[in-house]
């Protein structure tokens, strides 16, 4: 059984017990937070409606890989370096009810 939800403006496709990270989520570690779901799959029966809840909890917040982002035009002496890392939530999927 799985589905599809959506998180933070992203969709993702989930089971009981995953572990995934998501942008950062309002809470502290180990609060309770639930998702409406678009889709749910049980077997062969595929449905598509916001009436089932996906319950999650929160793990841990936490930073992503740097992300080097370097621009040049060359022959103009022009560089520019900048780095980003995005804020992260680790949670875990408790269950598609």
């Amino acid at each position: 059984m799985f589905a599809i939800v959506t998180i933070a403006g992203q969709q993702f496709k989930v089971k009981e017990n995953d572990e995934l990270f998501v942008h950062r989520l309002e809470g502290n570690a180990g609060d309770k937070v639930e998702f409406s779901t678009s889709m749910v799959s049980d077997g062969g029966n595929v449905t598509f409606s916001n009436s089932k809840k996906v319950s999650a909890e929160i793990m841990d917040h936490l930073k992503g890989d740097k992300v080097i982002i370097f621009k040049k035009n060359r022959r103009k002496g022009y560089q520019k370096k900048n780095g980003h890392r995005q804020s992260l939530t680790k949670i875990k999927i408790n269950g598609i009810a």
